[in-house]
């Protein structure tokens, strides 16, 4: 019965803190798909880095959110296709590797977020020509 009671909280939290994972970068993905900056931006760490083919830079919050609506707003989003979504075994990072079609012209774009707290946060967001 004690092997029962230990056994049960730890697989409890193991699923727990795995499906906090998955949330987090699915709702970035759904986000990217239809360009909506300001749901992304609620997964900005205090600082992050974003890198496009014409800037890159470290912004806050708020600043990185303003840059984002302005990519999208010359970028009218046509589509977002995950490439590769994986998670680095041991440190709850994960990342997704897509591509992300505009009216614009075409974009391979990363994503890298990283737990902080019970939270996953993006660190990086780069937006490459394809």
């Amino acid at each position: 019965m004690k092997r029962f009671f230990t056994i049960v909280p730890i697989l409890t939290g193991l699923f727990l803190s795995s499906f906090t994972l998955k949330v987090g970068i699915d709702d970035v993905i759904a986000a990217m798909q239809t360009g909506n900056s300001a749901q992304i931006a609620k997964f900005f760490d205090n600082t992050v880095e974003i890198t496009m083919p014409d800037k890159s830079n470290s912004y806050s919050k708020s600043q990185g959110e303003l840059v984002l609506k302005d990519f999208f707003a010359t970028n009218i989003v046509k589509s977002f296709e995950v490439i590769h979504k994986g998670q680095n075994a041991g440190s709850q990072s994960q990342y997704c590797i897509g591509k992300l079609v505009t009216k614009a012209g075409t974009y391979r774009t990363t994503v890298y977020m990283k737990q902080k707290g019970d939270l996953q946060v993006i660190q990086e967001l780069r937006f490459e020509n394809h």
